[in-house]
């Protein structure tokens, strides 16, 4: 299986081969203001199946645990389309709308529950956590 992930204007891409090891929604609040969404939604692969393309900015965040994650984004549109998590090298994560695939596998985790908005109802098989 391949896929391409993509910046809202092309320029910055990451092909990947094979399916996620993890597929996640966070709650927490920096990922709220990261994304402007209620939660972000990510995919994690094996860094050896990640192949990033185009020219990338790069912010690194402080996470609430651990010690955060580097983002890639495109300098022209702005949009996140893989990030690095710095306590896990070999891995990549990739916002699951950088695909833009309806057909992207289910979160099978959830975190910083406690943060969740009300009205929000995650995938009831995932693991849960507050």
């Amino acid at each position: 299986m391949e896929r391409i992930a993509s910046c809202s204007c092309g320029q910055l891409t990451a092909r990947v081969v094979g399916e996620p090891v993890r597929v996640s929604i966070c709650h927490c609040l920096a990922c709220q203001r990261r994304t402007g969404g209620p939660f972000s939604a990510q995919a994690r692969f094996p860094r050896a199946d990640v192949a990033p393309a185009g020219e990338s900015s790069q912010y690194v965040q402080a996470g609430d645990e651990g010690p955060g994650a580097r983002f890639h984004f495109c300098p022209r549109c702005g949009a996140t389309v893989y990030y690095e998590p710095l306590g896990l090298p070999d891995y990549v994560s990739i916002p699951v709308g950088a695909f833009a695939d309806p057909r992207f596998p289910a979160p099978t985790v959830s975190v910083y529950e406690e943060r969740m908005h009300a009205w929000v109802v995650p995938p009831a098989a995932a693991e849960h956590f507050r």
